[in-house]
């Protein structure tokens, strides 16, 4: 069961470690695209929004402040997923199905990085998470 949770870590993280080094390495068309999308500041928030994400998938990938890393990615999914993702607002059939699919799969990842908020043991971990086991 341990490799499990350990898998699932890594593949967690890892999903936000790549997405969050993206954010740098497309920066001139991620910027666009939050622009495109009426972002303010776009240009910031695509290096705000990368690092959230980089940290936040370092930390979980790592086992070390495993929750200020779903946190993170939390502060990251929330904004992020009404602004870029608002597929009400869509009047193109095929953009607003894009965009409902991209809503729906960031309120997953929202689901899964408060799960991992939950106090449990992390396998070849940094760090042990103190407190009780949930009931």
């Amino acid at each position: 069961m341990k490799w499990l949770t350990l898998i699932g870590r890594i593949l967690y993280g890892g999903f936000f470690f790549y997405n969050g080094l993206n954010h740098f390495l497309s920066l001139n068309a991620l910027t666009g695209y939050a622009q495109s999308k009426g972002v303010p500041a776009p240009q910031l928030a695509v290096i705000v929004s990368g690092l959230l994400i980089l940290i936040g998938g370092v930390l979980i990938l790592l086992g070390w402040k495993v929750r200020l890393g779903a946190w993170l990615i939390v502060l990251f999914l929330v904004p992020v997923n009404f602004m870029m993702h608002a597929f009400w607002v869509e009047t193109d059939p095929g953009a607003r199905t894009r965009e409902m699919i991209s809503f729906m799969k960031n309120i997953a990842l929202l689901g899964a990085a408060l799960m991992v908020m939950l106090p449990t043991s992390w396998p070849l971990a940094l760090e042990k998470p103190t407190g009780s086991s949930p009931s």
